[in-house]
């Protein structure tokens, strides 16, 4: 559910370097707001308000906007016109495509008396016989109706015929508001059903998405579980299996008829934030089932891996007899989130978690070896001193290549 919140009236005041008690102007439109509050108390000086196409489903706490000029609640589950007598300075108000079917309720806004512009096209009320005559006679002050202007002659003959059209307009009233009452009936009952059908599919719902787990089921042993960690690709089918499930059930919800009705576009709602809280949760499945990047063969071999894609330099060091690995870690990285492993024939380093690992050209001193932050950069560099006779054993290699005969020390 979406609510009106300070923070969320901050984030949209930009334009008035997030200042909102005197604010003019707020635009809060698609936010999937289902109740109208606070704003009369912090933002006393609006004169435009935008709320279309949330899920408001009656017209409270703006009495106090007493500058007030325009407020668009369009695309909304209204279903009455009320509570707008305190909007003193309301020139223009949008009503379009929402639930009103009490036409008689346009009685409230005859005390607004510099409304010019009112629109109510797309609400069951504008389809009733007489609609037009029976506005523009009740509300004497306004100058548009849906976008079409009034005449004099035209509000002459609709006050000409108000009583004949306003018994028309309830007696149209009274039977849409009986079959409205029969709507929401029938919405509870489906909303009911849901939950006890919800219900059973929650006890009976297992790990894998199928409805055929046991509750009385033995807990596996400590051994099963482990075995069933360590196999990420049952993990994989099951998850695949569930997002069958759910394709499934969503294109049921969508294909299923149903009345366009307040009830309903809340029904929409809420299966839309299941459908997000359901691909998060799997997102994380898989996320959790990727298997580990693998660093050893099963044959031992060392493998180079960069998965923090981190730039580095090796150097040989022939004066120091060392081998130098600098990788360049982030300069503000906190050193308690770099590990430094040094084996003879290569380094690990893991950064945040993240495996960096490199071969080396020859064997090293792991004993011998250290690693440390460079003052200036920040880099990671790490010092790792070469075997004496393998030094030796490639000096004389080298000697003998070149022809020299002298034996080395």
């Amino acid at each position: 559910m979406g609510r009106i919140t300070e923070d969320l009236i901050r984030r949209n005041a930009e334009h008035n370097d997030c200042v909102i008690f005197s604010l003019e102007e707020l635009s809060l439109h698609q936010q999937e707001i289902e109740r109208l509050e606070h704003i009369d108390k912090w933002c006393r000086d609006l004169k435009i308000l935008y709320l279309q196409n949330n899920l408001i489903g009656k017209i409270e706490n703006v009495s106090k906007l007493k500058k007030l000029e325009y407020l668009n609640l369009a695309l909304n589950n209204i279903e009455k016109i009320e509570n707008l007598e305190g909007c003193e300075g309301l020139t223009k108000l949008d009503l379009t495509v929402n639930f009103i079917g009490e036409l008689s309720s346009v009685k409230t806004l005859q005390g607004n008396i510099h409304l010019k512009e009112l629109f109510l096209m797309g609400n069951p009320c504008a389809d009733f016989d007489g609609y037009r005559q029976f506005v523009v006679a009740t509300l004497q002050q306004l100058k548009w109706l849906d976008g079409k202007e009034i005449e004099r002659s035209e509000r002459i003959q609709a006050l000409q015929n108000f009583p004949v059209v306003e018994q028309q307009i309830r007696e149209q009233e009274k039977a849409y508001c009986l079959k409205r009452a029969k709507d929401k009936e029938e919405a509870q009952r489906k909303l009911k059903e849901e939950e006890s059908k919800g219900e059973t599919g929650r006890i009976h719902t297992g790990s894998d998405g199928h409805r055929h787990v046991d509750i009385s089921a033995p807990l596996p042993s400590s051994e099963e579980s482990k075995d069933y960690i360590q196999a990420p690709e049952i993990q994989e089918r099951q998850c695949k299996g569930k997002e069958l499930d759910d394709r499934e059930d969503d294109l049921e919800f969508w294909n299923k008829p149903c009345l366009y009705t307040p009830e309903s576009r809340l029904e929409t709602l809420r299966h839309m934030e299941k459908q997000r809280r359901d691909q998060e949760r799997l997102s994380e499945k898989k996320k959790k089932v990727k298997p580990p990047r693998m660093l050893v063969t099963e044959d031992g071999r060392a493998l180079n891996v960069n998965e923090p894609k981190l730039d580095f330099t090796l150097k040989d060091d022939e004066k120091r007899n060392q081998i130098v690995l600098e990788l360049a870690v982030y300069r503000y990285m906190d050193t308690s989130l770099i590990d430094v492993d040094v084996q003879p024939t290569y380094v690990r380093v893991m950064v945040k978690g993240k495996p960096f690992q490199l071969v080396l050209p020859a064997e090293v001193k792991p004993d011998s070896s250290f690693a440390k932050r460079s003052q200036t950069t920040g880099h990671l560099v790490v010092c790792m001193p070469k075997i004496e006779n393998q030094r030796k054993t490639q000096r004389k290699a080298l000697s003998y290549h070149h022809g020299i005969k002298t034996p080395l020390r």
